[in-house]
Formats: C-alpha cells, structure tokens, sequence
C-alpha cells in the first residue's frame, strides 16, 4: 500500500513519520535535542551535529515496524517558513538524508516548510483535510513563530500562506521557556509549565500589546522575573505567563476575524498543545480545531503528509 516517509529536523526535535494512505495512518518516532540544564537552546552549529546523530538511529527505529513498506516518496521540512530568505541550517541534515535517499530508491523527493508540516499535522490530527481547499486562519504558535495566518488552497505548495500577524519581538515559545527557566524548569518547559500553573491559586490581570494584528511578548518575561524578585510563588507566576499567551492569542484572532470574517480556525505548534491555553481559546471560539499534543509539537506527520499530496495532485 502507498506509503510516503517525512523527515524534519527543527531546532528543538529530530523527526521521522510515514504516511499511509490507506489506513489513513501515521507512524512517528521523534527525539528531542539535549540541551544542558539551565540553557535556553541549542547553536545551530550543535542542532545539526545532533541531527545528524539522532536522525539514523530514528529512521533505523522507525523501520524496525515490519509492517512498514518501501516509501512512493520521501519529503523534508528544508526551511522554517515558505517566505523569502527564510533559513535555518538545522533543517539541512534532514534534506540531505532525504536527497539521499530518494537518490538511492529513486523515489519522487519533495521539500516544503516547517511551517506548512505543522498545519498539515494539525489538519490530520483535527480530522479536518477538507480545509486543503478552503480558506482558513491557522496559529502557529511556537518557539520560532507566533503567527496568525490565511491559508488557502495552492497548486505548487498545496497551500498558500499569508501572514496576518506576528510578534514583533519574543515568541510565544520563547517566553514559556525563558520563563520555565527562570522557574529552574527543564529546557524546553512548556509541559512543566503546564503542569506548574494548574496548581495557580491566585490569578492577575492580562493586557495583550497588540498593534495593527501583531502582538509585543518581550514585557511577558520581564512581568514574570519582577513577579519571582517579588517572592510570588512559582506557580502564579506559569499561570500568569499562560494567561498572558492566551489573552495574546485571541487578540490576534479577533483582529484576524475583522479583516477575514468567521474563517474555520486551527491552531497549532508546540505551544498550542497547552490544556490550559486550549480550554480558554475553545470558549472564545466553539468549534475551533487543535492537533493532539503529539501532533501539535514538533513533527514529521504533516511532512509525509505533503509527500502523498504532492504525489496524488491533491489540490
């Protein structure tokens, strides 16, 4: 049966999926990088170097399951976003295994964007491929990315992507870890943080800075080290950083729906995969799609997926 395998190496997981059409089925392993304690990230020096570590023994892991075929193509994640000049040297070392191979098997080799894997993962996972050829507003809320985005239906890239808002500074995933961190949690914090605000007996008030759709969340680390200088307890201040997030979050979208109408709303990445951000932004707007958190962080699900697309001329 068809298959199609996806590789991505992000700054912060190494991943490979495969895709089967038939079964509609996704098979994944995915590892993060090791960053030392008390450190925010990895050089993309070191990324890569681990990438090129972690990826052999994933796909060995991967193709362990005997049930798992010869691939009808490969894909890799070769750049962050399809915009242009967009470019982070981690995503080399899964392209080039993937050039590789599809060399080796002569199998079709496609590449597509990090950014477009995550939709597409979120879009498998949310049971919602119908929006391939619709428009609609996606979140990609991540370490590297806090955007709000049009999407709509794209022969070259299966979708096109416009950006309706950013942030204009830190990123939404850089300030849960900055903060995790601050907290002495473990790079990269966003589960710990979870973990930590659920247990919040004190709440403080929220004002997103937002201009013209685009958000500022650089203030959002600073609130919460003058909050620990302050001695409040550790888990008000996870709740506070959340809150500020989620309030940021659906600043955006009411901006979003202003200019676009009530579009179908999906949110994903890393920072989407948060129970408490999601429970908040399901009352804001019922009926709104979310990855499952393993196909929320980072992944090569959305990836394959784009291989069996791209290779049925799905549009």
């Amino acid at each position: 049966m068809p298959e199609y395998l996806g590789i991505d190496t992000s700054n912060y997981t190494t991943s490979a999926a495969v895709y089967i059409s038939e079964e509609n089925r996704i098979v994944q392993v995915k590892r993060l990088l090791p960053v030392k304690p008390g450190e925010l990230g990895l050089r993309q020096s070191d990324a890569v170097f681990h990438h090129t570590k972690q990826l052999p023994e994933l796909v060995e892991q991967l193709y362990s399951d005997a049930s798992l075929g010869r691939p009808a193509a490969v894909t890799a994640s070769a750049r962050p976003r399809n915009v242009e000049g967009s470019y982070m040297p981690c995503f080399l070392a899964g392209e080039g295994f993937a050039r590789s191979f599809a060399a080796i098997e002569r199998i079709p080799l496609f590449t597509t964007s990090h950014q477009i894997g995550h939709i597409l993962a979120a879009l498998y996972s949310a049971d919602r491929f119908d929006l391939i050829k619709e428009r609609f507003i996606a979140f990609h809320v991540s370490g590297g990315t806090t955007d709000c985005l049009l999407c709509e239906p794209d022969e070259e890239n299966i979708m096109k992507i416009t950006q309706i808002g950013a942030s204009l500074d830190l990123k939404a995933g850089q300030a849960v870890d900055r903060t995790g961190v601050m907290l002495g949690l473990s790079f990269p914090c966003g589960p710990e943080l979870e973990r930590l605000a659920v247990n919040a007996y004190k709440r403080f008030k929220v004002k997103p800075v937002i201009k013209d759709g685009n958000c500022c969340l650089s203030g959002v680390e600073n609130k919460c080290r003058t909050m620990l200088d302050a001695g409040e307890k550790p888990e008000n201040i996870a709740r506070y950083c959340l809150d500020m997030i989620t309030a940021t979050i659906t600043a955006m979208t009411d901006h979003a729906i202003s200019l676009y109408g009530e579009l179908p709303l999906l949110f994903a990445g890393g920072v989407m995969s948060d129970k408490l951000i999601r429970e908040e932004v399901l009352i804001r707007y019922p009926g709104s799609s979310f990855a499952e958190p393993e196909f929320s962080c980072d992944n090569a699900s959305g990836t394959a997926i784009f291989g069996y697309l791209k290779s049925n001329g799905v549009r």
